[in-house]
């Protein structure tokens, strides 16, 4: 009960800062937004402080560092989406992506020598002032004994318990979501926060982000189009990370856009096909791709830092996902409504042509189209509004694959206005069709059907005595499963005739087998 009134408090306290930065109903924005929420941005602006900034996204970054880290990753995502919101409001977020105010030297010097268990100096030659600082650990440069350049980050202070605070306001406005807005259900407000809160939760401990670089090495040397850096995992810990070194430019960094454009295209062509080839190919992605996480090297490599969050595909989420590209790029909608029925997206009740013509209507109008000739709020309108037609549900699973795609294709779009999402995603699509659809493909789903046989044929002996076990205590009257039937005390009492054996052992046989089907055994 304590914990849910504080969480109220908690979600005041979030419209009141709001209220005070002049960022729950910007001024800027009050004519385009209904008379009601006009009314209410009026009313804020009395309790707004003065001073504020001109920029109302950069009036909102300050409200989201004011109120934590959960809200600062909120507002990072938002500031890759130059193409659907206001250019002034999106360069005003961009403080957030790696400018966020340091914590003192003296708590970073405790947090190391608490995980070392003895002062830094021991470990280290040298370590700098906060070179960078983010929502959730900020990184120092240092030097070790041996002479290696290296990058300590180290977690803030009592993150765990700010993170938990968040995420606890973000599970209860997303529940007032669904009760008062009965719509918002079909998208999944609750799910989606779920999804979100393991994802964060994880990125709290540090000892998990470097296993995650170390699984993302392994693709960034077979498909050669990003790098990551070395980890020392003898320095490493549940609060403390330290890696090589990275010489170069953050993609935050304006000066990235005073490169060449055909630079500037080529590193967002390896951005995107370095997502596409991780999620597609090798089923685990960097799911955090904002600006502040990748820095073109100094000799012109992209490299990947920061990896809190990692998705996660299986095998039939990367065929489905490469599935819609590809009918996509080849323009068979009729196909790509067959994939979401056939992965239950889709209610049955529906028609695969309707949807397949709605499919059209989206998919059309935008193929081959440059991002400076695409409106992607119009797009996202229109999805939205054929997924309430259609009874679409939103899908946790792939909630982060939606959510990354969407980031890094705003990164892509500040590099590039004329970044061309089809061309540049055909060749990883393709390939991936080709080993998903093609011979390899077919294999692989052979030996994968193999493999499930023979763990039913592995459980069938136990399935089988269970089978005869049941089909004994019901010819003996010790059960009764009939609908609305209680069980039968005295088996004296039960009739018993000579179908009932066989009946028995049919509905346990179908009740087993049933069991192993649904738990993907057979």
């Amino acid at each position: 009960m304590f914990k849910r009134l504080s969480t109220v408090f908690r979600v005041l306290r979030t419209g009141w800062v709001l209220a005070r930065h002049d960022a729950l109903v910007p001024s800027e924005y009050a004519k385009d937004v209904p008379l009601p929420v006009r009314l209410l941005g009026a009313l804020s602006r009395l309790f707004a402080i003065g001073g504020r900034a001109s920029n109302p996204g950069e009036r909102f970054a300050g409200a989201l560092e004011k109120l934590g880290p959960a809200y600062i990753k909120f507002g990072q995502i938002l500031s890759t989406r130059a193409d659907m919101l206001d250019p002034v409001f999106v360069k005003g977020l961009s403080r957030l992506k790696d400018k966020v105010p340091a914590f003192p030297m003296e708590k970073a010097e405790a947090m190391l020598e608490a995980e070392w268990g003895e002062a830094w100096q021991n470990r280290l030659s040298s370590l700098s002032e906060p070179i960078a600082a983010a929502s959730v650990a900020q990184v120092h440069k240092g030097v070790l004994k041996t002479g290696e350049t290296v990058a300590v980050k180290i977690l803030r202070p009592n993150i765990q318990k700010c993170m938990r605070n968040d995420m606890d306001v973000l599970h209860m406005v997303a529940s007032l979501a669904e009760f008062f807005v009965p719509d918002s259900r079909r998208l999944g407000p609750k799910k989606f926060v779920e999804t979100a809160d393991r994802a964060v939760m994880l990125e709290l401990d540090l000892r998990l982000e470097a296993a995650a670089c170390s699984e993302l090495s392994e693709p960034a040397v077979e498909t050669g189009l990003y790098e990551v850096p070395h980890i020392y995992w003898d320095l490493g810990g549940k609060n403390v990370m330290v890696t090589q070194w990275i010489d170069g430019t953050a993609l935050s960094d304006e000066a990235i856009l005073a490169l060449p454009q055909s630079q500037r295209t080529d590193i967002a062509r390896r951005i995107m096909q370095s997502f596409l080839a991780c999620s597609f190919d090798y089923g685990v992605f960097h799911a955090d791709m904002h600006e502040g996480n990748m820095i073109i090297g100094d000799d012109g490599t992209l490299v990947l830092i920061d990896f809190g969050i990692l998705g996660r595909l299986s095998e039939e989420e990367q065929r489905f996902h490469a599935e819609i590209l590809y009918g996509f790029l080849i323009r068979d909608y009729h196909r790509i409504a067959e994939v979401h029925f056939e992965a239950g997206y889709v209610p049955a009740h529906h028609s695969v042509e309707d949807f397949a013509s709605a499919l059209r209507s989206v998919g059309e109008p935008i193929f081959g189209q440059t991002a400076e000739n695409v409106a992607m709020t119009k797009v996202l309108l229109q999805l939205f509004e054929i997924t309430e037609i259609f009874d679409m549900e939103m899908q946790p699973q792939l909630i982060m694959l939606q959510k990354t795609m969407m980031q890094t294709e705003g990164v892509c779009r500040r590099l590039d206005p004329h970044f061309d999402m089809w061309e540049i995603s055909r060749p990883i699509v393709e390939a991936s069709m080709r080993r998903e659809l093609g011979i390899e493909g077919r294999i692989n789903d052979l030996v994968s059907g193999l493999h499930k046989a023979r763990r039913t044929l592995e459980r069938l002996p136990d399935a089988t005595e269970n089978i005869a076990a049941l089909a004994k205590a019901w010819a003996d009257g010790d059960v009764d499963l009939s609908r609305g039937a209680a069980p039968i005390a005295d088996a004296s009492t039960a009739k018993k005739g000579p179908w009932k054996p066989l009946a028995y052992i049919g509905t346990g046989a179908a009740l087993a087998l049933g069991s192993l089907w649904a738990s993907g055994q057979f």
